[in-house]
């Protein structure tokens, strides 16, 4: 199987630090934006969307500053991960995403899919 290309997005986000960290890294806040619903069982997160399941399991998770999942039917050495950066002047909140895609195709598809994610991930958080 050809490797994957890695690309990063960054997203401002008005939010405080604790709320943002809650809906990227736990279940109830996943189903508000990401997944139509989320189970956990130790590491393994399990996302439904209409109908379909995908099983990722956490990697690492470091609070209030970035969580990292890998789905286990993808290349052992991609993830998608999630960074909470705030700037040391200013506060503002920025989440990073980074995943991986085919090709350049796939990665724009990803990207507007992951733009109107983020866009109701702000929507939840009031954003």
């Amino acid at each position: 199987m050809a490797s994957k290309n890695k690309y990063q997005i960054e997203f401002p986000i008005r939010s405080s630090l604790r709320i943002l960290f809650n809906q990227i890294s736990t279940p109830s806040g996943l189903s508000e934006w990401f997944a139509d619903n989320v189970n956990i069982k130790g590491k393994n997160y399990t996302f439904f969307w209409d109908g379909d399941e995908q099983d990722a399991e956490l990697v690492t998770k470091k609070n209030n500053q970035s969580i990292k999942f890998r789905w286990v039917d993808e290349p052992s050495d991609t993830y998608f991960e999630f960074v909470v950066q705030v700037d040391d002047i200013t506060q503002d909140i920025s989440l990073i995403v980074t995943d991986f895609a085919e090709d350049e195709e796939d990665e724009e598809e990803a990207k507007l899919l992951w733009n109107k994610q983020i866009e109701k991930l702000r929507q939840s958080i009031g954003s």
